[in-house]
């Protein structure tokens, strides 16, 4: 259950299809580099074959993709500040990086083709950080992939000594290999090998970790959590167990796909909607599924329990679903948390248990679980599940989920900024938060704007056009008014594109 403000007061608003949109932006992007021809270091032999291959098999699943082959330093930025503006209304932005590698204190950096390294502090102006990448990805609306086929070895052996404890510092190990990542919830890095470790060219023109990451990224409803791990086995048959490819990072409870026929739903699905979801998971990879949440992985086991709560499956069984999912909460996920939150308020299947679902809200919305901070403003406002109305409390809450990227979240506080109802937030902080949620893909916030264009006022659609007009998405008057114009460049925020008539 989407729920946002719409200018205050309080008007739930209806979502809309645009019939009159021509075009729409591109729902999975991907930026491929393939370094191979170094001018300074040990040039490599694969990387090239497997960037080409790896863009190939992306296009082939529906991937819009841009490919660098060989890039220097300037170029690769070049590429990365326009991925970053595309991924933002992507459903799915991933980024495949082959090349060298190395990490130095815990940080993680890509080498460029002009890299030149003449001593250890070189090292930073003359690559591209892991970090750098991950944020160019993260601004897809749905998930966000970062794939380093990288650290075939040190190209710096002369100036970089990874075995100097002090060099070492903050590496699993001081032999070679890349430090962990900590990615943001909703991003995945995938190493192909492990943290520390040297991952392999293979005997043949692809990387064994490039030949499992194709084959299996087209296999159909091969939900992306399931087909890393596939990827994992493939790669440790293949090389003898000397290479473990690893996965970092959390996905929340919606399954994801790379294959462009299974994609995910709307982005934020109610728990009927993630019950069908789950459940063409568990048809298509129960065995798989179920030996995941025997392991102790907590999503497979809250997928397991969404799965048992589709009415039209065999599988229906909500006593069941609930037992799975109080032993995840036993084990302290807060995505269970809030998932039981949503059956036990709702009564899905089970008794309603307003009390409960209250305080496993409390405990997801503590764990930073961005929904839970959005639903719990929203308890705050409107004083239900037992609450007394309490806006000040919504506020806050609404502005720590908009901190955490919760699309409407931004379009809540952007209501109540608006209206002058944020002392420190003003009109162009109330149009910047739209701005954000437009990007983020929130389909209310584009209703709310696009249908009751007179609940906001001039001052915040003059910081909207300016903003639009820095993008590039308006060239109109700055004036406050919404015409067709502007109407055109809200739509194309969105990423919605509109023939002028």
């Amino acid at each position: 259950m989407l729920r946002c403000l719409l200018a205050l007061p309080l008007c739930l608003a209806v979502l809309v299809a645009s019939a009159c949109a021509d075009t729409r932006a591109k729902d999975r992007v991907a930026l491929v580099f393939g370094m191979a021809a170094y001018q300074n270091v040990t040039a490599l032999k694969n990387t090239v074959n497997d960037a080409t291959a790896l863009a190939r098999t992306l296009e082939e699943i529906g991937f819009h993709v841009d490919v660098q082959m060989d890039a220097t330093r300037e170029e690769a930025l070049a590429a990365l500040d326009k991925f970053a503006f595309e991924a933002e209304t992507a459903d799915i932005a991933l980024i495949y990086y082959a090349g060298h590698g190395v990490s130095v204190q815990g940080t993680t950096f890509l080498i460029p083709v002009d890299a030149k390294v003449r001593q250890a502090k070189d090292i930073v102006s003359a690559s591209v950080t892991m970090d750098q990448l991950v944020a160019a990805a993260d601004g897809a609306r749905k998930m966000s992939v970062v794939i380093l086929d990288s650290c075939r070895d040190n190209p710096f052996p002369d100036v970089i000594d990874l075995r100097d404890p002090e060099v070492a510092k903050g590496l699993t190990t001081g032999k070679g290999g890349l430090a962990p990542p900590s990615p943001e919830r909703g991003t995945l890095v995938a190493y192909a090998a492990r943290d520390g470790e040297v991952a392999m060219d293979g005997n043949g023109v692809n990387s064994p970790f490039n030949i499992a990451l194709r084959d299996n990224m087209v296999k159909p409803n091969l939900e992306i959590s399931l087909m890393f791990r596939q990827v994992r086995d493939e790669v440790l048959a293949a090389t003898g167990n000397r290479q473990e490819p690893t996965v970092y990072g959390s996905l929340p409870g919606e399954p994801f796909y790379l294959t462009a026929d299974a994609a995910a739903g709307s982005s934020d699905p109610g728990v009927e909607e993630l019950a069908v979801a789950w459940q063409r998971v568990v048809a298509a990879d129960r065995a798989n599924l179920e030996k995941s949440a025997a392991a102790g992985d907590s999503r497979s086991l809250v997928g397991l329990a969404l799965a048992k709560l589709d009415r039209q499956s065999t599988d229906y069984a909500p006593q069941e679903a609930q037992a799975l999912l109080e032993k995840a909460v036993a084990a302290g996920d807060p995505e269970a948390k809030y998932r039981l939150a949503k059956v036990l308020e709702g009564g899905l299947g089970v008794d309603p248990d307003p009390k409960r679902a209250l305080a496993l809200y409390e405990e997801a919305a503590e764990a930073k679980i961005p929904a839970a901070l959005n639903d719990m403003g929203y308890f705050h406002f409107t004083g239900e599940l037992g609450l007394s109305p309490d806006r000040d409390a919504a506020l806050a809450l609404f502005r720590e989920a908009a901190a955490q990227g919760h699309t409407e979240a931004m379009f809540n506080v952007a209501s109540f900024a608006a209206n002058g109802l944020v002392p420190d937030l003003g009109p162009k902080d109330a149009a910047d938060l739209l701005y954000r949620a437009l990007r983020g893909g929130s389909e209310l916030a584009l209703d709310g704007l696009l249908n009751n264009a007179d609940k906001f006022p001039k001052e915040t659609w003059a910081g909207l056009q300016e903003i639009l007009a820095q993008k590039g998405l308006y060239d109109g008057t700055v004036d406050g008014s919404f015409g067709p114009g502007t109407r055109r460049a809200v739509l194309a925020a969105y990423g919605i594109f509109e023939t002028e008539n």
